[in-house]
């Protein structure tokens, strides 16, 4: 790891669409690069492919080692962040491959294909909505946001009104500089709690939603999960289920938007929803803005360069994307392409459980904006749409939409 300049990280990019201009360079010339973290710490940014998905395959690079007290801290304000929460430390104690069994079994693609029908419903009702309040629109607060939310909540039998609740703690949690580490530990508590009061009432009167089946056991795992993971399965799905996807959903719909050639095409062959999701998952610089943190317990050598144990690794998934040796027109947004081994969702045992589940609620979305609004197109020049800042995550603030 080259230690001649310590780049601060996240990286700025030009706009909210656009990579980061020293991407290029770093992959070039330093692809194990010297990092600070908002915490001020330090760390071992990897921007090439074969890097970031060695480090994400390799058990020498773990998750769990991010708890250790020489591993990096990624939020400003001493505050721990997510990746070290009360919420992931519960997790990790679980044992990751076990807790996978229990609940990877209920994101397969098979049982979120069946969950399709009743998103496309979902999507077609809030589609009524934006269309009644007239023209332009937010998709972001019309669509993006709200579909995941409703499909996250009836899965694990959450009240959706509490959807404000869920959002303020999310940007708390993936927060990198805008709290301190008295806010997110309330926000955690408070998280905690709320999640403690629903299983107390599914105990009472269970149902057939997630939380209620590994409560029971009757998910098939042999026997019930404990009420301390209990908590941190439904605070993590929660999380996950629809912060992510959401920031997904906008940002895919605004990379096609942005040239009208790609809308036009997808209307012309909608066949190539599938392929189109996929690509603007690669696409995308700016969905997994932060990337995944990773602690090497031993010295490694990757291929582009060594890694000292004791290493906090932060591995750009949207800068190996764009890696210009992994992919024919890397900088092009090609929706036919295929194959397509993008990894938005990380890579190895630990890459993301819900991806099934963002893969096809991005599909419904896709599928109904182009049967119901063909005529979608930006309401705001490209160049004035803003990314959330301060967050693991950059979805956008805001899409303006006409039709």
């Amino acid at each position: 790891m080259r230690d001649v300049e310590s780049l601060p990280y996240p990286l700025r990019a030009p706009s909210a669409l656009e990579p980061s201009e020293r991407w290029a360079e770093l992959r070039e010339k330093c692809p194990v690069a010297s990092v600070t973290l908002p915490s001020g710490d330090r760390a071992a940014l990897l921007t090439r492919y074969e890097d970031v998905r060695a480090a994400l395959s390799d058990p020498r690079f773990s998750r769990e080692g991010l708890a250790r007290p020489d591993a990096a801290r990624v939020s400003a304000g001493d505050a721990d962040g997510v990746f070290n929460s009360p919420m992931a430390r519960t997790l990790n104690a679980q044992g990751h491959e076990r807790w996978r069994r229990m609940v990877g079994k209920w994101f397969t693609a098979k049982r979120m294909a069946a969950l399709r029908p009743d998103m496309e419903a979902m999507a077609d009702r809030l589609i009524d909505g934006m269309m009644a309040r007239g023209r332009p629109a937010d998709l972001v607060s019309g669509l993006a946001f709200p579909l995941p939310v409703y499909v996250i909540c009836r899965m694990l039998g959450v009240p959706e009104s509490d959807r404000d609740r869920f959002k303020t703690w999310s940007d708390i949690f993936l927060n990198t500089t805008r709290y301190t580490k008295d806010d997110m530990a309330a926000a955690y508590q408070d998280f905690a709690a709320y999640m403690a009061g629903l299983i107390e009432g599914k105990r009472a009167e269970p149902g057939d939603d997630l939380l209620s089946l590994l409560m029971t056991g009757a998910d098939g795992a042999g026997e019930p999960m404990s009420e301390e993971a209990l908590v941190a399965t439904g605070q993590a799905l929660l999380l996950a289920g629809h912060e992510t996807t959401a920031g997904f959903i906008g940002l895919m719909v605004a990379h096609l938007l942005a040239d009208r050639r790609r809308w036009e095409r997808l209307l012309a062959e909608p066949a190539l929803v599938r392929l189109a999701v996929e690509e603007s998952l690669r696409f995308d610089p700016n969905g997994a803005n932060f990337g995944m943190l990773r602690y090497a317990h031993e010295d490694t050598e990757l291929p582009g360069g060594a890694v000292p144990a004791g290493t906090t690794v932060v591995c750009s998934m949207a800068a190996a994307n764009r890696d210009e040796s992994a992919w024919d027109n890397a900088h092009e947004m090609d929706l036919g392409r295929s194959p397509n081994r993008h990894l938005a969702f990380g890579a190895g045992s630990h890459s993301c459980l819900g991806q099934p589940l963002a893969r096809t609620e991005m599909q419904a979305a896709l599928t109904v904006l182009l049967r119901r609004l063909p005529t979608l197109e930006l309401a705001a020049p490209v160049e004035e749409l803003r990314a959330h800042e301060g967050l693991l995550t950059a979805p956008l603030r805001e899409l303006p939409v006409t039709w």
